[in-house]
């Protein structure tokens, strides 16, 4: 584990390792379903593809908050994302702290049309190559539970597949090593994981070190158009949002998603 990991991620990562010895599938099995599958949509030029990007997210809980939408409708609440116009659809597939599954994507493919962000604890290829033979264009990579030669190695796994991972930080010696591993996205956290405050300052006082060229995105915390304009200003080329999304109810959800992307 790496040194000055957060107490929660310890947690987590530590359910996943256990996870992991009782795998559905072989490798090889996996790479057949990918073989099969339509090619990965392009998640770097989605975020690119208006004023600010929305990558909206399906979230049923979370440690911090629990249960954050009672009546839970993945399907619903795809179909609004895709109402609402969201430049991709980030699904939380962890299952003991964020009751996701990574059945949701299989399940949700054919409402999103756009790419699909696999949300999960990676610290294993074999999660990589089940995100995409599950028909995943892209996966999350968190930097305080990896090395730079792990993230190094994954992202250049996801690349073999035709993903570009979202590399997250929630500092700048995390953010150093995912310059390091050749990040092309990054994610940055405002929500301090040793307190689980959020500070939307930890992604301004964070994007002049990020490398000019690469796309940022600005995760946690964000709960409405000012703070979303507040972020673009900045100069983040996109947002993901999944709390304040998940708690404004069905009826809301694409116009709020909309709301967003005019910030």
């Amino acid at each position: 584990m790496i040194k000055n990991c957060p107490d929660i991620l310890k947690k987590i990562v530590k359910t996943k390792f256990k996870e992991l010895k009782s795998k559905n599938y072989t490798i090889e099995e996996l790479e057949d379903f990918i073989s099969k599958n339509q090619s990965a949509l392009d998640f770097e030029s989605a975020l690119k593809d208006s004023k600010l990007a929305v990558i909206s997210e399906i979230k049923k809980a979370s440690p911090s908050a629990g249960i954050i939408n009672k009546y839970f409708q993945p399907d619903k609440i795809a179909d609004s994302y895709m109402k609402g116009n969201a430049n991709a659809v980030s699904i939380l597939t962890d299952k003991e702290y964020f009751k996701g599954s990574i059945e949701y994507i299989k399940q949700l493919r054919e409402i999103i049309k756009v790419p699909i962000l696999r949300k999960d604890f990676i610290i294993d290829e074999y999660q990589i190559y089940e995100a995409r033979a599950y028909g995943a264009d892209t996966f999350l990579l968190i930097a305080a539970i990896l090395t730079t030669e792990e993230l190094y190695n994954f992202i250049t796994l996801g690349r073999s597949m035709g993903m570009e991972p979202l590399v997250e930080s929630h500092n700048e010696e995390e953010l150093k090593k995912s310059i390091d591993a050749g990040t092309k996205i990054f994610g940055i956290n405002n929500r301090n994981l040793h307190t689980f405050e959020v500070d939307l300052n930890t992604s301004i006082e964070l994007y002049n070190l990020i490398p000019h060229n690469a796309v940022k995105v600005a995760e946690s915390g964000i709960k409405n158009t000012k703070d979303a304009s507040y972020l673009r200003n900045t100069g983040y080329d996109a947002v993901l949002i999944g709390e304040s999304l998940m708690r404004c109810g069905h009826n809301s959800i694409s116009d709020m998603v909309i709301k967003f992307k005019n910030a």
